[in-house]
């Protein structure tokens, strides 16, 4: 029987795209981002999907009766714990959003629970906490840090996963199957399909930085490679990355640009969302019709990746039927009477 699964802080469906992948059944998810929201609905239109936020005075009430849970997911508000919140002042609400999963760990007593956040969660106040009352409430856990360059999907973008379950030591290795990981080319349209204009005699020119990420771009090559810009944020990278690697980390902004040619021939185009929903791992079926294109781009940069969901899913479901199936083996057999 598949797995009944709830996806708290579900955003567009990333985790649950990846769960269903793994064979698990979508009862129910919560979000408070409308757009997201709708969103799930179009992919899961038989699963109940509430648009609140939790916070420290609601919960399980918001969804209500779904019946039995076994698998529980979430992806609490990573904002307030990544680099990326820049000096933007901490929100003590969103910071806390960790905790808002425990009542429904309490009420419902899933048999897994997996919650997925930036690296940095551990280093927040709460995280002590966090294990502590999991551990109160009888879960064993792990934590694994994955990179789903390593799961299929041409992206690097590495993630902390938190697995807990009431039965078993859950696995401390998620396996893949990946030899090697797949680059940004994979992700492209063919050429010609997307409008690409010539980054000379602009009627508005292009910025002096990005006349620079382009520049260092094409010295750094040999020939004329194409390649992409990589807009906000400055590394050693020199803001600009060749195709042969899986893309960069994809974040709530547009900040993907792709350069052709060389001279004066030379063009740029940002990435489109076809491409930068292959970039996540989400398959060709998965709809993403709605908002703004700035819209649809916010609701990729805060996804799971499902490929990597699908794999953590089943290396629970695996770990457990290997321990169903080792009980079984080692009751003892009656006698005859």
């Amino acid at each position: 029987m598949a797995l009944r699964t709830v996806d708290l802080f579900c955003g567009a469906g990333g985790s649950s795209v990846g769960a269903r992948m793994a064979g698990a059944e979508l009862v129910a998810a919560i979000d408070a981002d409308t757009l997201a929201v709708a969103t799930f609905k179009d992919n899961f239109p038989k699963s109940k999907v509430v648009a609140g936020r939790l916070d420290e005075g609601n919960g399980v009430a918001l969804i209500g009766d779904v019946g039995k849970v076994d698998l529980l997911l979430a992806s609490p508000e990573c904002t307030n714990h990544s680099v990326a919140r820049g000096a933007k002042a901490l929100d003590p609400v969103s910071l806390r959003s960790g905790l808002f999963v425990l009542p429904f760990v309490e009420a419902w007593r899933p048999r897994f629970l997996v919650l997925e956040n930036v690296s940095r969660m551990r280093r927040w106040d709460g995280w002590v906490e966090f294990l502590h009352e999991i551990s109160i409430a009888g879960y064993r856990h792990s934590v694994v840090m994955l990179d789903a360059q390593h799961f299929g999907v041409p992206q690097a973008r590495r993630r902390m996963f938190l697995l807990a379950s009431r039965d078993l030591q859950p696995p401390s290795v998620i396996p893949t199957a990946i030899a090697k990981p797949l680059n940004a080319k994979t992700i492209l349209d063919r050429k010609g399909t997307h409008q690409a204009r010539a980054i000379h005699g602009r009627a508005r020119p292009l910025a002096e930085a990005t006349i620079e990420r382009i520049q260092r771009g094409r010295r750094a090559l040999s020939n004329a490679e194409d390649f992409i810009i990589v807009y906000y944020g400055s590394d050693a990278a020199g803001g600009w990355q060749p195709l042969n690697r899986p893309l960069r980390t994809l974040t709530t902004l547009d900040r993907f640009g792709l350069v052709s040619g060389v001279g004066r021939q030379t063009t740029l185009r940002m990435l489109q969302v076809p491409e930068l929903r292959r970039a996540m791992g989400f398959p060709d079926d998965y709809m993403l019709d709605r908002g703004t294109r700035r819209d649809r781009i916010r609701l990729l940069g805060n996804a799971v990746c499902p490929p990597v969901m699908e794999a953590v899913v089943k290396a629970l479901i695996e770990t457990a039927r290997a321990q169903d199936s080792s009980q079984r083996s080692s009751k003892p057999i009656s006698a005859a009477a």
